[in-house]
């Protein structure tokens, strides 16, 4: 803790980097800014050039924060445009009297904040922010409608408490005597454009591109990985295992697969465990058969900072208790099946309006020759053309008064049944587009060590800045057909079964499974909290039956999931303030 008259910072350490071994937080450069910060940098050599052009010659082996903090030293507010990585920080500049804070590009890691008259709180850890006396309790009745509606909060600018707003990804605000401002410093590019001679060029750009976001995340001893036997972890892990035997420094890596071994019909396992002996990456199974509905939900020492749609989240917890144990750092494949998704006409309509006559019969030729036709894939084909068969539905439990003040039919017409996207690329529109929507930040923070608590660190090579501007420049056919591009860049370094096997779903639901399995008595057997009653008509209420399809269970889960996390959520700051009494 480092406190000054009416300015205080403080830090818990998870120390996930080699330059991490002997770093101190809150951290203090030129005598006159101080940072705390969550963060991981990538590009530190070329970031190092740059502080050295701009005058500042600093140790290699600085740790991250130091960095950034020399970064604002050099070019102020402008410093977070010359980051790139995993980050949210704060900084206090002592002598302007100003505290600077930002989150990244994408929002990996979370920035809240809650600002009361000429009190300013943040905390990366929502829980943290509720334990102050000022801080009210109140709910925010729209991130709660949203809930209900859709399963999440879909404005990435408030959370589920009425005094705590969300910093979204890409933007920085300043606190200061003059007030708050805020912002946006980035948004996805629509503008790139490269184009090869050469099909192996684009290959060999990504492999390049892949192998060095992936070599950033491995500054470390130990690494896990989130291995489906897919191809995007699949390909992950490959490329994690060869640079790690090349390296000097080794980073020792070990696969962790979630199976079901009775409850769904489940390959996971079988390929996964293919991969870890190709690779030769030794592999951990962690079932999830016997995880109940609503597990350990009730459990007063562990509170969820916001409701949760999954009923089964249980079994998430006991996967990063069970990695913890041997890793600090987990890489995911998240993020590859957005920026790798497929769209040909509107590249077909970027090539017309450019007039590249030649270079459009020719794309157009070969994809009429690739594209399954007319045996091949007509199941695939014919639900893209009618639609997704489950369309969200409005649920008919909604207090009346609730609904009508919130015009939450309104809402779920803008978001269910047609998300509330915005298409601006010219020939990647669902790509671009995707990377704005608020299901990032919730995974994001609920994959964070601040709400699991256990010290873990997930990691996502595919959300990698420059992974990201490359993809959405380069044209879509032929390397997002069927993501040849990464089928390409794994020839010869995966089972060349799992290179070349299309994607394959699970085959059940498992929280279907376990509602037909247990049945909703351990649930019914709860208590309704009182808070529940303003957004909710018990009495119309459905009870949730394995019969049921998917979506209806989900939606109709969605009360009881929130019932749960309003009595919990009430019991924070109680509990909390007794355990600090006991201290």
């Amino acid at each position: 803790m480092w406190i000054d008259g009416p300015i205080g910072l403080g830090h818990a350490m998870l120390r996930t980097t080699r330059e991490a071994r002997d770093e101190k937080q809150p951290a203090l450069v030129d005598g006159r800014f101080w940072i705390t910060a969550d963060v991981r940098l990538d590009c530190r050599t070329e970031l190092l050039a740059e502080l050295e052009r701009a005058g500042r010659k600093v140790a290699s082996t600085l740790p991250d924060p130091e960095l950034i903090l020399h970064s604002y030293a050099a070019w102020g507010t402008r410093s977070v445009e010359q980051l790139r990585g995993d980050f949210s920080f704060a900084i206090w500049d002592a002598q302007n009297k100003q505290l600077f804070c930002a989150r990244d590009q994408f929002g990996i890691k979370p920035f809240y904040y809650a600002q009361l008259g000429e009190l300013f709180l943040f905390s990366n850890t929502l829980n943290c922010l509720r334990l102050y006396p000022e801080v009210s309790p109140e709910l925010n009745e729209a991130a709660i409608g949203d809930f209900l509606l859709l399963g999440l909060n879909c404005d990435n600018l408030t959370t589920s408490f009425r005094d705590i707003q969300r910093l979204p990804p890409g933007h920085w605000l300043t606190f200061s005597p003059s007030g708050l401002q805020m912002r946006r410093y980035w948004a996805p590019p629509t503008d790139g454009r490269i184009r090869y001679a050469k099909p192996e060029e684009y290959v060999e750009h990504f492999q390049g591109l892949l192998e060095t976001a992936v070599g950033d995340r491995l500054r470390t001893e130990r690494v896990g990985i989130r291995l489906s036997g897919g191809l995007d972890s699949s390909a992950v892990a490959a490329v994690a295992t060869e640079l790690s035997t090349k390296s000097s420094e080794t980073t020792k890596i070990r696969g962790y697969t979630h199976v079901f071994q009775s409850l769904i019909p489940n390959w996971e396992g079988e390929d996964a465990r293919e991969v870890g002996e190709f690779l030769r990456v030794p592999l951990k199974f962690m079932a999830g058969d016997d995880t109940q509905l609503f597990e350990g939900w009730d459990d007063p020492r562990f509170s969820l900072p916001e409701p949760v749609e999954d009923p089964l989240f249980a079994d998430f917890l006991h996967s990063c208790r069970n990695i913890s144990v041997d890793c600090r750092v987990l890489l995911s494949g998240e993020g590859s099946d957005n920026l790798m998704d497929f769209q040909m006409w509107p590249y077909a309509g970027d090539l017309l309006r450019k007039q590249e006559w030649q270079r459009l019969l020719t794309e157009m030729a070969n994809y009429l020759w690739m594209w399954p036709f007319p045996w091949r894939g007509i199941r695939r084909r014919l639900k893209r053309f009618v639609g997704n068969p489950e369309t969200p539905l409005f649920p008919q439990w909604l207090s009346s008064d609730f609904a009508q003040r919130l015009k939450l039919l309104e809402r779920w017409k803008e978001w269910g049944e047609h998300p509330k996207l915005t298409f601006e690329h010219p020939i990647h529109p669902r790509a671009h587009a995707s990377l704005s929507l608020p299901h990032w930040t919730q995974m994001f923070e609920q994959e964070n060590a601040g709400l699991c608590p256990y010290p873990l660190e997930v990691r996502y090579p595919f959300l990698d800045l420059r992974i990201v501007n490359y993809l959405l420049a380069i044209p879509p056919f032929p390397w997002f057909f069927e993501k040849i591009l990464l089928r390409e860049a794994m020839a010869g370094r995966i089972p060349e079964r799992i290179r070349v096997r299309a994607r394959t779903p699970l085959e059940g639901d498992p929280v279907s499974a376990q509602l037909e399995r247990t049945g909703l008595e351990r649930v019914n057997q709860m208590p309704w909290s009182e808070d529940s009653d303003r957004f909710i008509e018990r009495s119309r209420l459905a009870a949730p039956h394995g019969k049921m399809s998917t979506e209806e269970i989900r939606i109709n889960l969605r009360p009881y999931c929130l019932n749960i996390w309003l009595q919990s959520a009430r019991g924070v700051r109680c509990y909390s303030h007794a355990e600090a009494g006991d201290g």
